[in-house]
């Protein structure tokens, strides 16, 4: 009888998974063999409607009336602005096309994924 070939785990966490022949993470299922290439990318958060809520803060201040209020719209926004953070995706991309498998802001995490799924590539040759 054969006895089935031991698995090289690459990363493994909690929610993360990486051997030679699959990538699980948290749900979902990927075989390593349907996987040409894999990257990070970057999700840019929007910014606009924080920018907007400064400059009608700036304006608000030269109003005697309003001017105590748009210092604090200004404030406000420009501390929201400065919090907000980028996500960081696992990129893989297969014959089916392209897809963004886990996302965080955490963009070590997501490299360290990365890495683990390169060398699982190259490992399977």
């Amino acid at each position: 009888m054969e006895t089935p070939q031991q698995e090289k785990v690459f990363y493994q966490d909690s929610n993360v998974t990486v051997t030679q022949s699959r990538f699980i993470a948290r749900s979902k299922t990927y075989a390593m063999r349907n996987i040409s290439s894999v990257s990070i990318f970057r999700i840019e958060k929007n910014r606009i409607f924080q920018i907007i809520l400064i400059v009608i803060g700036v304006l608000m201040l030269f109003s005697d009336s309003s001017r105590v209020l748009g210092g604090i719209v200004a404030v406000i926004a420009a501390l929201w602005l400065f919090t907000i953070k980028d996500e960081y995706s696992v990129r893989i991309s297969t014959n089916a096309g392209e897809a963004n498998s886990l996302t965080s802001k955490d963009q070590n995490y997501i490299q360290k994924i990365v890495d683990a799924l390169n060398d699982a590539i190259i490992h399977r040759g």
